[in-house]
This record gives C-alpha cells, structure tokens and sequence, in this order.
C-alpha cells in the first residue's frame, strides 16, 4: 500500500500528541495514513510494552489510520546504525510516503531529538540507489519522500507550518486518550509523571490554541522544516 503521509514516532503516544489532529485531516480528505513507532516505550514509567501496545491499536482505529508498525527498538537506547537505518528505509521503501513526520528536533525526552534525525537520515539515504537494507530480500525500490516535517512536543518550539485542526480537536483528544496508562486517572496508583497530572490537558490546548492564533483559527498543529517549503504558486501558501 503506498501512503500519502507517513508519520514515525520514537515511542507510541508521540504521533498522536503532536500530529494526531493533522492525520485524522488528511485522513477525512481520502489520504492514505501510516504510523511507525520505533520502540514499545517499554522504559515509561507508567504502563507496560504489553498495555501500550493494546493503546496503540485503540488509538489507530480511533485515526482510522491505513497502516501502524512498531520496529522494537530499545526505549532508550536506539542508536544511530547501519541496523535501526535499514529497518527505517525498508518502511520508507514499502510504503513510499510523499510526506513524513518525525519527532521534534530537540525535546526534553532524548530520544525525541535522536529520533529526529534517525528518521531525517533515513529519509535522504532511503533515495540512494546504492543503499540496500539488511533485510532487502523484495530487492525494494529507492524512494525519498517529498518533504520532512518534524512535530512540536513537550518544549516550544516555533512552528514554519501550522495546520488548522480545529475539527479534529476531539478526534484528536480521544487518540490521545486512548493511552489509559499514561495519562491522568485519578484512581491510578502508578508514578506521577511530567504528563499524567489533570492539568496536561490544558497544556495541550493552549498549545494547540497558540499554534492555532498564527493562523486565525481555534486550533492548530505545528511543524518545523529542515529545508525551505516549495509551492508552484505563493498563493498556495494561503
């Protein structure tokens, strides 16, 4: 199946508190929609591998999304490598997305940054003719995407693009929802953490709101971009 957008994560609950709103637009437009998580966010302090796995499902089918793949790589621990580069290109190459989204350039968590640039090099190697994965046995195509756009997460960042969601805000909450373990539930025993207090939601949608004011509507998405956007007319910008 090829896809329109492809959107990798470093843990499952990424893509959906930062692009879920920008998916689910595309996805009411009739584009193809993927999701790639590279690990199970087995290291979070709340929840398990197993109950973020069942999350993950609940939360695709609530964005209707065509296509999830979670690669296993270590919480952690992923490295920049011949290994984690090939399982990336191999999904670039399957799916032959025209756009992708990727973790936000620099974040509190770790493993958000390095993501970000896994995947950006992914994305630039995955068009080489002489790059071959490790697991090429279907002998894939190069393919590079046509854009990359990173999503803002915990640290603010200022968006180059905004993409207006606000018919989607409630699609959107009810993805991010869909991870019971890691957000608030006041009969919850686990450990308190930076995003499973009551007041993250009103985070959220301030964030969501302040992206939203750059562009006059309620509510929006942010992206960054590592080269400049190209359009065939300026008007396409409106």
């Amino acid at each position: 199946m090829k896809l329109d957008i492809l959107a990798f994560a470093a843990h499952p609950d990424d893509a959906e508190l930062s692009a879920a709103g920008t998916l689910i637009k595309a996805k009411k437009a009739g584009k193809k929609i993927g999701i790639v998580d590279l690990t199970q966010g087995e290291l979070g302090s709340r929840g398990t591998a197993e109950t973020r796995e069942q999350e993950a499902k609940d939360a695709t089918a609530i964005m209707q999304a065509d296509v999830r793949v979670n690669l296993g790589m270590w919480d952690g621990y992923f490295e920049d490598n011949r290994e984690n580069i090939s399982l990336i290109i191999q999904q670039i190459r399957k799916y032959k997305p025209e756009v992708i989204l990727a973790n936000a350039v620099s974040d509190r968590h770790p493993d958000h940054g390095r993501a970000a640039k896994l995947v950006q090099k992914a994305c630039f190697l995955s068009g080489l003719i002489k790059i071959k994965t490790l697991w090429d046995a279907e002998n894939q195509a190069p393919w590079r995407p046509k854009a990359v756009y990173h999503y803002i997460q915990d640290y603010y960042i200022k968006p180059d693009v905004v993409i207006d969601i606000t018919d989607e805000v409630e699609e959107k909450l009810a993805a991010i929802k869909a991870y019971k373990t890691q957000f608030y539930d006041p009969k919850s025993v686990a450990p308190v953490t930076p995003i499973s207090g009551e007041e993250f939601f009103d985070f959220l949608k301030g964030r969501w709101s302040d992206f939203g004011r750059y562009i006059g509507a309620k509510y929006g998405e942010g992206f960054t971009v590592s080269r400049p956007v190209g359009v065939e007319q300026i008007t396409d910008l409106l």
